[in-house]
């Protein structure tokens, strides 16, 4: 595929999505940010994916908004401003609630929106020269779009400092916060890859997305009688389901589950 995102699904059913303007540090535009969209549609309707691994071509993972973009964007009206920070909301949004593990591989620059993709993503490992920021208010902007899933990421007190001073931090703090998981050498992101992959073959694929919603239902809501009912349900869901059953009657007949073999 040519344009502003490389896509392509192994034989394993593992779909890589690369960010494909590394003259530019990988900023977004529309152009980007639309193909992006439709991949990600694709993505979402074709079972045999399995998993998404998200990556940045040349020095960078993404420097945020492209320079030519932001300068049309000071053009627009505030109603063609709102339609053009939807389509990147969706982008954000998509990501974030496809049901299927994700893993981002960051190297160099991640910057703006690129530190929103890295907040959506479900497992994320940098490599020790990374460097991010949320430097949207050295523009007079704020990073509104992205906000929801960085503040997840890291935490409400962690946001009020570096969305307010726009700083950049290491791959280290970045780690220490919460947005990161692992930090390892640059030559070794793609190992890292492999054996997370590695990992998440072993799962139920149905499992996982529900375990993935399962995320998403229970955080930031109190432990209550509605709550503990809601998990109560979904486990007993899962139990009956077929690959529920598949799962458990492997394990306890000490064989491998049908997944496995597919």
């Amino acid at each position: 595929m040519n344009g502003p995102v490389d896509f392509g699904i192994d034989g394993d059913g593992i779909a890589t999505i690369v960010l494909d303007r590394p003259d530019v540090h990988n900023a977004f535009d529309d152009t980007m940010i639309a193909a992006f969209n439709d991949l990600l549609d694709r993505i979402a309707a074709d079972a045999a994916i399995r998993a998404v691994v998200l990556e940045g071509r040349g020095k960078s993972f993404s420097a945020g908004a492209d320079l030519n973009w932001m300068r049309r964007m000071a053009a627009y009206s505030v109603a063609e401003n709102q339609a053009d920070a939807l389509r990147l909301a969706r982008l954000m949004q998509a990501l974030d609630g496809l049901a299927k593990p994700t893993i981002a591989l960051v190297q160099g620059a991640a910057f703006g929106g690129g530190v929103g993709l890295v907040a959506c993503c479900d497992i994320v490992v940098a490599s020790e020269d990374a460097r991010f920021s949320l430097s949207e208010v050295r523009l007079g902007l704020i990073p509104a779009v992205i906000s929801p899933y960085v503040v997840a990421a890291i935490g409400a007190h962690q946001a009020r400092r570096y969305f307010l001073t726009g700083e950049v931090f290491t791959a280290r703090t970045a780690q220490r916060i919460g947005l990161v998981h692992e930090v390892v050498a640059r030559e070794d992101l793609h190992a890292t890859r492999d054996a997370l992959l590695g990992e998440l073959r072993r799962g139920g694929p149905e499992a996982q997305a529900a375990a993935k919603a399962l995320v998403a239902t229970v955080s930031a809501r109190p432990v209550e009688a509605a709550l503990i009912a809601e998990t109560a349900r979904l486990i007993s869901e899962r139990r009956a389901s077929a690959e529920g059953r598949e799962g458990l009657s492997a394990f306890l007949e000490r064989r491998a589950p049908n997944w496995l073999a597919q």
